[in-house]
């Protein structure tokens, strides 16, 4: 087993790797009451072409991923998971996402049988002809009821101007019409191809025995072989830097008009081969030009621009974009200062260093909180195959030198932009 220090966080993880590939990583926090257990397993919505065992390329329908984790609480022995951990007070719950399905579950008691239960669970697949058919049904009332949240209708909207091939053009629940093709066989397929040891990993965060979280994970996982000799292929897309749609306006049910903008990059253009490194320095851009104390904010806000922004980085194969999506009564205006910000950037180093010190200040406030630690742990074993124990000290190694490089690359060419209007209510 391997230890290492996460440092200035006064804690520890612990890892371990089976002989069949599975991983797990702890981090006991014994002054803390609760607990924090994800089982995962590193497949997602976008993988829609994959090869099975003997190298057959195998397609499937858009949303299997979403569709297959529901299926997972559907038990051979008619006990409800939720019913299981609801019984100590244990919090429970699934997601699926574009890169990964997890499965989680947050107590204060019974931790042995909680995660115990939690591995054999999602080791137990029980797919029919007929609960399949009837998950369809339960699936497509979801897809329809987001369909009527503009601000999700619209996350989507933009990853299909966004993006030319890859499957992030699509959402991860899929269509309703790939929905009803989806079969019992499709989902034993991607089960015994993604659902494998050596694609999977538990995350465990708080009040917890590490010696006996090691044993019980042998004996439910350890002992496991895998269906596939080895890890899971999938397609690649070769999503470049062009975008499918620019510019677009629409009319939608909404309160106040939005606007959504992204700028997509090719990784390779910016310095520093090493993708945390890149990360961070794109990401104190982004903080210091649009943070909540940023003079992009206060100023649009004093000048009526908007009234609420969000924006995120994503990544996809070698590309990497920065979406916003924003509420404005002054579509054009706020677009124009927007544009402008992102294409004239100057962070002095004072900027650097002051926004370097926030940064470590709230990383070591994570530890305080078992669910966000879990998370960040979580997002990094997704992101870069392994926690990023050192976090402070690459904070701390940034500087003015190599932000100017990346600032240098950080150029506005690739974009699509949405306007989305107040749609007028038509009279009776």
């Amino acid at each position: 087993m391997e230890k290492f220090e996460l440092e200035g966080l006064d804690a520890t993880l612990y890892q371990e790797t089976f002989d069949n590939g599975f991983s797990i990583y702890m981090v006991p926090l014994l002054d803390k009451k609760n607990y924090a257990l994800t089982y995962a397993t590193k497949y997602g919505s976008d993988i829609l072409e994959f090869d099975m065992e003997g190298g057959k390329r195998r397609k499937v329908p858009t949303g299997i991923a979403h569709f297959l984790e529901h299926k997972m609480f559907e038990q051979e022995d008619g006990v409800d998971p939720f019913t299981f951990f609801g019984e100590s007070g244990t919090d429970a719950n699934a997601a699926t996402d574009h890169e990964y399905t997890k499965y989680i579950c947050n107590g204060t008691k019974k931790f042995a049988d909680n995660f115990r239960y939690l591995l054999r669970y999602v080791n137990a697949p029980y797919f029919t002809d007929e609960n399949v058919e009837k998950e369809k049904g339960i699936i497509e009332e979801e897809l329809n009821m987001y369909l009527d949240i503009p601000e999700f209708v619209l996350e989507n909207k933009i990853r299909e101007n966004l993006y030319q091939k890859h499957p992030r053009r699509i959402d991860v629940g899929g269509t309703v019409e790939d929905i009803r093709k989806i079969t019992k066989e499709d989902l034993y397929d991607c089960y015994h191809t993604f659902y494998q040891p050596n694609n999977m990993f538990a995350l465990l965060v708080g009040n917890f025995s590490v010696e006996e979280a090691l044993r019980i994970a042998r004996e439910e996982v350890g002992s496991l072989s895998n269906k596939t000799k080895s890890r899971p292929t999938f397609r690649n897309y070769h999503e470049g830097a062009s975008v499918t749609k620019k510019e677009e306006t629409i009319s939608m049910n909404v309160r106040v008009p939005k606007v959504l903008y992204a700028v997509k990059f090719l990784r390779k253009k910016f310095p520093m081969r090493d993708r945390h490194m890149q990360n961070l320095y794109l990401q104190l851009i982004t903080s210091v030009l649009f943070g909540s104390s940023s003079l992009f904010r206060e100023n649009a806000r004093k000048d009526g621009l908007m009234s609420g922004m969000y924006y995120t980085w994503e990544e996809v194969e070698e590309t990497i974009s920065l979406i916003f999506q924003v509420d404005t009564k002054k579509p054009t205006e706020f677009l124009k200062e927007l544009k402008k910000t992102l294409s004239n950037i100057v962070i002095t180093k004072e900027d650097l260093e002051r926004y370097k010190k926030v940064w470590i200040a709230n990383e070591v406030r994570l530890i305080d909180y078992v669910d966000a630690t879990s998370d960040n742990v979580f997002t990094d074993i997704i992101a870069y195959g392994k926690p990023i124990v050192n976090r402070i000290s690459l904070i701390r190694q940034m500087n003015q030198n190599d932000l100017e490089k990346v600032l240098h690359q950080f150029k506005i060419e690739n974009t699509a932009e949405i306007v989305v209007l107040v749609k007028e209510k038509e009279e009776k």
